[in-house]
């Protein structure tokens, strides 16, 4: 979760150009919010999205490793949750920095690339898990550089955010960990089935994320008259 104002309703409809949250985004923000307190608030934001990543690396081990599925689905929740912590705990300590912004963007991009070496070790089709996460790398450099060029806040909230992300893919270790021969009706295995719905919600998400940046960068002079 990037640091800047969203770790309430209105900070969050702030970063994210006025959009109201939904139902779920507001329990999540929610859910932030109170957990963001106490003890936790005098860990590092920076320590939070380091321990993130540390999770989903160790949800590939016990896929990759021991192949106990059902274990990553709790350390891909947690990774969730840290990804949440740590800008709200940045906020509200007054720690948000700019270094902290990088920080948190890096560590989100180690995180893609893991959920994806989640999705491999599952069995899914190389080709589909780099598809996969390639429309998240594009995803992000596209909003990235738009930011840049002068669009406000995030250009258009998509499908393909970092939380469907980590949704697909714990549902992949579910799904593994419940119904070890995958599909039958369709004959693929979970990590097959997850990666192509990753890259199906990514193409969706990128296209939306272009019409958002289309109508969010301000032109660079103003039209003739």
């Amino acid at each position: 979760m990037s640091r800047a104002p969203g770790a309430d309703d209105d900070g969050w409809s702030a970063l994210h150009d006025g959009v109201e949250p939904s139902a779920v985004v507001r329990g999540w923000l929610r859910m932030v919010r109170a957990l963001a307190a106490g003890p936790v608030l005098r860990i590092p934001p920076d320590v939070l999205s380091v321990t993130g990543v540390a999770a989903l690396a160790g949800a590939l081990a016990v896929v990759a490793g021991p192949g106990r599925p059902w274990l990553a689905v709790p350390l891909i929740v947690a990774a969730g949750v840290l990804d949440g912590l740590d800008g709200a705990v940045a906020l509200r300590t007054g720690r948000a920095r700019p270094l902290g912004a990088v920080v948190d963007a890096v560590a989100d991009r180690i995180g893609d690339l893991l959920l994806g070496a989640v999705l491999l070790a599952l069995g899914a089709p190389a080709a589909w898990v780099v598809a996969a996460v390639t429309l998240v790398l594009l995803h992000e450099y596209l909003r990235s550089r738009a930011q840049a060029a002068g669009m406000p806040g995030v250009g258009a909230v998509t499908v393909a955010e970092r939380p469907t992300r980590l949704i697909v893919v714990a549902m992949a270790a579910g799904g593994a960990a419940a119904f070890p021969a995958g599909l039958p009706v369709l004959g693929w295995n979970w990590g097959a089935t997850f990666a192509i719905t990753w890259t199906g919600i990514g193409v969706v998400g990128l296209a939306q994320l272009m019409v958002g940046v289309r109508r969010s960068i301000p032109p660079r002079f103003p039209p003739a008259r």
